[in-house]
């Protein structure tokens, strides 16, 4: 079904202020292949290029899972910028490397900004989108984000060329830097969305209290959690 024009002119600007930071962002995040390209340019055999590959993976799936339980508890905003500082330091240590040793420092730092940020911005999507216009919201998040990417490959491909490896990952840091920016004008917003936590860990929070009688609790959610729909949430709609 395609996407309705009715129902884009209904997302809010919070949400079509997250899909522009993603598309950013995925500017900034261009192919792996680009590390392997790296490594063999400081003088890594062909044959242990895919060492660094599997170093940015290790390091990606030790974080992935303990880093999206804390987003669940904590500030989604912060651990974003957690995530952009670590690509930007990435960025410029790939960029400056002129060792192996660099480049796997590179490789671990990229590895962890995924770790902290894959699959964040599409949870900010759910966050701020009302439930009922979620899937149209993902459906525009998914193309431009995917158009992005292409573009990310095309001109990182472009200054490799022209500027070599330093030029291509100096890029990437400054539309890291150019993401960070454009998070600041709503970090507001995305604070009425972040999680609330109970009074400590296995009691409920105010909200469920009050509302324990209302809304049954769903399954598998823990008392530790704000489980429970925001005020905004309440009408089935939310307004930026």
């Amino acid at each position: 079904m395609p996407l309705s024009r009715g129902e884009l002119a209904r997302l809010s600007v919070t949400v079509w202020w997250v899909v522009a930071i993603a598309s950013v962002f995925t500017l900034a995040r261009f192919s792996e292949a680009f590390l392997v390209l790296r490594a063999q340019s400081v003088g890594l055999p062909l044959m242990l290029v895919p060492v660094v590959l599997v170093i940015m993976n290790v390091a990606y799936a030790l974080s992935a899972y303990p880093v999206g339980a804390i987003s669940d508890r904590a500030s989604r905003t912060m651990i974003l910028v957690f995530g952009l500082l670590m690509l930007l330091v990435a960025d410029l240590v790939l960029a400056f490397s002129t060792g192996m040793t660099a480049v796997a420092v590179g490789a671990v730092l990229w590895g962890l900004h995924m770790g902290f940020t894959q699959g964040l911005l599409a949870a900010l999507v759910a966050d701020t989108a009302p439930v009922e216009l979620r899937g149209t919201a993902f459906g525009v998040f998914n193309l431009i984000t995917g158009v992005a990417l292409l573009l990310a490959s095309v001109i990182a491909g472009g200054l490799w060329d022209i500027a070599g490896p330093r030029g291509t990952f100096l890029a990437g840091a400054a539309f890291a830097v150019m993401t960070l920016i454009g998070l600041l004008p709503i970090r507001g917003r995305l604070k009425r969305y972040e999680p609330a936590l109970g009074d400590s860990i296995g009691k409920p929070c105010a909200i469920f209290r009050a509302h324990t009688r209302i809304l049954p609790r769903p399954p598998g959610a823990h008392l530790g959690y704000c489980w429970c729909r925001r005020p905004a949430e309440k009408n089935g709609s939310r307004r930026s």
